[in-house]
């Protein structure tokens, strides 16, 4: 194994705008290094294997070249590890695969209709194999750049890296990042009511219990999309956030994430997911935001919803886990963000003798708390009332060590900017008892930090016709 320390710096983006540009350049950032989840920020660029899913073919490049599978791509993501994979190691990831599975990629898992436009033009999965990483640990206040140099670049090039992240770096100027059109959505107020009444007949039809719907917003933009992402982060501080820098047949997809929510861990055996439900809007006036925390901790509605999801995911962690470990820790904890409140439970369980963590991230995905109950049922539903694919939102960004530990967020406050264009949803859980104006409003509130993006570059996110 390599490893070298480099030099701390509280604000890790220093050291990934060292490598924002280089190709597959990934930056998975805890957002808040003060937090209880704010511990390690990792980085990595340039893998040595790239999977890339589109439809019911994995493109599949390595230093062999380049072939297509029609085998399903989780299988494809374990069989790409498996020459690699080590014993427990010291950081929580020093090598393995890191990447996005888009909600979409539930396709090669369930069967589903067709009838939203896929306007998003992305593969469904894209993970890189990664060689070497830089970790910082915020709590120990320490770097590290590591490798366990399963390429045989990585030997050659190792000198090269150490001088990348040690020496002082002349930064090249790039064009500012800027809006240059008003805020879109693709349902306007009429449109979200339909759905909204739809979803509650089929609630009172028995179809289901609890549907997502969000709707997607979209502006021109040019420029810098690691600036953009630098301001998002300023703007909304989040757990679970993430920077890529991807391409795919000459098309560059920058993914800039500020989600607040962990999908799947894995260490060692030791299973967790830590799903949202239950939201209120943050106030700059203090007895003002107490009361909507307290509202929100005392809403039965808010804690029924949480529920049902606890239920769905622990029956779905439950496929990978061993029987009996299952069980909900933690029930409607109040967590608070820049500009929502949140109930979060915590569910856990043991992973099964002979299951992997992507044996539970498919048996699991895609989330359940931004699905419905049923999930499949909830999934159709969403398919023939939202007007487009949903692409990565909602899918999971995060890492597969070559130790088999994972981690990963629902990839919910995430804005895709590809296309000359930045795109983005917002949406929430529809109940029998749900309000349609509240559920319209919980919908803004959850795309306000993406809206005070916007904004801050020069867009109009005054959405006229979003109204009520």
């Amino acid at each position: 194994m390599l490893k070298q320390e480099i030099l701390y710096q509280p604000n890790s983006a220093n050291l990934f705008a060292r490598i924002a540009d280089r190709p597959w350049a990934v930056f998975l950032d805890s957002g808040q290094p003060e937090s209880q989840f704010g511990r390690f920020d990792i980085m990595a660029a340039n893998p040595f294997i790239r999977l890339i899913t589109s439809g019911a073919q994995t493109l599949i490049i390595d230093q062999n070249g380049s072939r297509s599978s029609d085998a399903d791509p989780f299988e494809l993501l374990k069989a790409s590890l498996a020459p690699y994979a080590l014993e427990q190691t010291e950081l929580p990831f020093e090598g393995g695969a890191i990447g996005y599975f888009g909600y979409d990629l539930a396709r090669r898992i369930e069967h589903l209709p067709e009838v939203a436009l896929d306007a998003e033009e992305m593969p469904e999965m894209m993970v890189g194999v990664y060689d070497w990483a830089v970790v910082v640990d915020h709590r120990l206040k320490r770097a590290f750049l590591v490798s366990h140099v399963m390429h045989s670049e990585t030997q050659q090039d190792w000198l090269a890296l150490c001088t990348l992240f040690t020496e002082p770096q002349r930064l090249e100027v790039k064009p500012p990042f800027k809006i240059s059109s008003a805020l879109q959505s693709n349902m306007n107020y009429k449109d979200y009511s339909k759905a909204f009444h739809r979803i509650q007949e089929y609630i009172h039809e028995g179809d289901c219990y609890q549907v997502n719907l969000a709707q997607r917003f979209s502006a021109k933009a040019s420029g810098d999309g690691w600036e953009a992402y630098q301001a998002l982060r300023e703007i909304s501080p989040a757990p679970f956030m993430t920077y890529m820098n991807v391409e795919h047949k000459q098309t560059a997809f920058k993914v800039l994430s500020a989600s607040p929510e962990r999908f799947l861990q894995v260490h060692g055996q030791h299973v967790e997911t830590r799903p949202i439900k239950g939201t209120r809007s943050r106030s700059i006036n203090a007895q003002e935001d107490a009361a909507n925390a307290y509202a929100l901790q005392n809403s039965a509605k808010d804690r029924a919803e949480n529920l049902m999801i606890v239920d769905l995911l622990r029956n779905d962690i439950g496929k990978a886990c061993e029987v009996g470990s299952v069980q909900a820790d933690n029930l409607f904890a109040l967590e608070s963000f820049a500009n929502v409140h949140h109930l979060v439970s915590t569910v856990t369980g043991r992973l099964a003798q002979g299951m992997t963590a992507i044996d539970l991230l498919r048996a699991c995905f895609p989330g359940g708390s931004i699905t419905g109950a049923p999930k499949l049922r909830s999934m159709e539903i969403i398919e023939e009332l939202e007007p487009h694919r949903r692409g990565l939102y909602c899918g999971a960004i995060g890492y597969i060590g070559f130790d088999g530990n994972m981690d990963t967020n629902i990839t919910i406050r995430t804005a895709i900017y590809s296309h000359g264009e930045i795109r983005f949803y917002a949406g929430g859980g529809i109940v029998a008892d749900s309000e349609l104006d509240k559920e319209h409003s919980e919908t803004l509130d959850k795309a306000s930090s993406m809206l005070a993006l916007i904004q801050r570059f020069g867009g109009d996110v005054s959405l006229a016709d979003n109204k009520a």
